[in-house]
């Protein structure tokens, strides 16, 4: 039996998704900050990521799988970004403001907490280094 990931691309409009979110203004200033990084449309991935290009990670076995390559979720707690920890994540991460951390995920309250520049120049720096496929 093939692998299916449980969060897969589907067709729902993005930007109406954002519009009812619980960050609406915040969601579309991320959306617009990495669709300008990435020069691509959003996709949908699952019920509340928005995400960007499409990367391949590998899995037992020797299997892989697809995910998006950059992507974030505007969640009523915070703002909860999937982007890849680049070179100079930690300085950044020094400059950045009023943030948290997970497992592979950045947390912001809200856009105001943070210094603008420095978003960018992480957003920038982890769609350099993350390996896309063409999908």
């Amino acid at each position: 039996m093939a692998y299916e990931p449980k969060t897969k691309a589907t067709d729902v409009d993005v930007d109406a998704f954002i519009a009812g979110s619980a960050k609406p203004a915040d969601g579309a200033a991320l959306c617009a900050l990495m669709r300008k990084v990435s020069g691509l449309e959003p996709k949908m991935w699952g019920p509340t990521i928005v995400g960007f290009g499409l990367r391949e990670y590998e899995l037992a076995g020797g299997k892989t799988g697809k995910m998006l390559a950059m992507g974030f979720s505007p969640r009523k707690p915070s703002l909860v970004l999937y982007v890849k920890h680049a070179a100079g994540w930690e300085d950044r991460l020094a400059r950045l403001g009023k943030h948290g951390t997970g497992k592979g995920c950045l947390y912001i309250n809200k856009l105001a907490d943070v210094d603008a520049g420095v978003l960018e120049e992480m957003v920038t720096a982890a769609w350099r280094e993350t390996a896309r496929i063409e999908a």
